[in-house]
């Protein structure tokens, strides 16, 4: 079901208040929904000697929520400097932060190695000798190729550009272990919005496997296995949830294998962005204007720069009119923004309870990959967030962009180069 039910029996009441008092469009998460999230997700693995949770930065990076995470014990997953330097901010530091990065610059590396470093997990085994600061513990991120297919968001690992080959990791290895590295870890990310608890537990499986294999050759023990993210949410009506509490069940089994044969357990680390923030999150927009041509479109007062995922994905977002939910009469429309580009689009053809000018609307699971994948074509700027905190307030966390962030990069001392 889209959006955290408790979530929307919460706002709805109130969000004709919340909408008059700090006008739309702006994206609205809720405290309560991620802490309960987060609690789940430590009860799912709590039969494994050591888990933790690597919140993905990507998918919501403010620092109040990320304040929220830090609360719970999670870790942060960043791949960025500015991603660093966003958890270092709030407090995070060394091994509460993986630093997974492609085509990774010298400027990255020595930004992940400041302030007591971090787990720094290498994408390529060619990064082994351009590692300024070679640290003790070491990660590799592991592209199984051929031997398993991705999913269909993410694609086939033989196509994607990340990661170590399953020939090169036993090298990859050796190559650290000579550099000094004498502790281990080791990644993957082969699934994106997985709905199917069954492919984790793989995921699982297939590290665990492959660590038998590295530790036979090479004498060393892993101290984690990271599966990555990848956890999908139920964007659409009547899908069903991921099984989380199977998922715990099984892999916990596979750890529980593993140390009978190998005498010890690695940690099992996660990145879930998507999971922890996604249901948690709304886009809330109001109708400004009608259309009727070839089709009806609605329009409304926020544009694909607050929420890219239809557009570049054809991603479904469930959609709620204020106030209307219940209505039985139901029209056909686009749900258009005003940018010049006809995929400026948050719904195709969905039939929805009519709508006026000045009808609230309500864009589900935003909470993930929404504001954060922002841009600023045609001089738009992002909408501002709030968050409905677990005393029943409403925080403003991030105001909206205006003219002068937009023209602040054309504010700079001159350079020019004679040739």
């Amino acid at each position: 079901m889209p959006m955290s039910q408790p979530f929307k029996k919460n706002l709805c009441p109130i969000l004709k208040q919340i909408a008059d008092h700090y006008h739309t469009p702006f994206h609205i998460y809720d405290e309560a929904g991620i802490r309960e999230t987060g609690k789940q997700l430590k009860e799912a693995f709590a039969g494994i000697d050591s888990f933790k949770e690597f919140y993905a930065v990507k998918a919501l990076p403010n620092p109040k929520i990320l304040k929220i995470m830090q609360s719970m014990g999670f870790g942060f997953d960043c791949s960025s400097i500015t991603e660093l330097q966003l958890c270092r901010s709030i407090g995070s530091h060394g091994e509460d932060i993986m630093f997974t990065s492609n085509n990774t610059s010298q400027e990255a590396f020595l930004a992940a190695a400041e302030d007591n470093g971090c787990i720094l997990n290498l994408d390529d085994i060619n990064l082994i000798d351009k590692v300024p600061r070679f640290p003790n513990l070491i990660s590799f991120r592991y592209n199984p190729g051929g031997r398993r297919t991705g999913n269909d968001i993410i694609g086939k690992p033989l196509e994607a550009k990340y990661g170590v080959s399953h020939e090169q990791a036993i090298e990859a290895y050796r190559k650290a272990k000579a550099k000094g590295a004498t502790r281990f870890g080791i990644h993957t990310m082969v699934a994106s919005n997985e709905l199917n608890y069954k492919y984790m537990v793989q995921t699982a499986q297939m590290l665990l496997e492959l660590v038998t294999m590295v530790s036979a050759e090479l004498d060393i023990e892993f101290e984690f296995i990271n599966i990555g993210g990848g956890m999908g949410i139920p964007y659409e009506p009547d899908v069903p949830a991921l099984d989380l509490e199977n998922m715990g069940r099984e892999i916990t089994a596979l750890f529980d294998n593993f140390k009978k044969q190998q005498g010890y357990t690695p940690a099992l680390f996660m990145e879930s962005g998507r999971l922890m923030t996604g249901p948690h999150g709304a886009l809330v927009v109001t109708a400004i204007n009608r259309k009727e041509i070839y089709r009806t479109y609605v329009g409304v007062d926020a544009t694909m720069s607050a929420l890219m995922r239809p557009a570049l994905y054809g991603a479904y977002h469930h959609i709620d009119v204020l106030g209307k939910e219940q209505s039985e009469k139901l029209e056909t429309v686009d749900v258009v923004g005003s940018l010049c580009e006809n995929n400026d689009k948050f719904a195709i053809q969905r039939d929805l309870p009519v709508v006026i000018d000045g009808d609230i609307l309500i864009i589900h699971d935003t909470g993930a990959h929404g504001h954060a994948m922002g841009f600023s074509y045609n001089g738009n700027l992002r909408p501002k967030e709030l968050l409905l905190t677990v005393d029943g307030k409403v925080e403003l966390i991030r105001r909206e962009e205006q003219a002068e962030d937009y023209f602040a990069t054309l504010n700079f001392e001159a350079d020019s180069l004679s040739l």
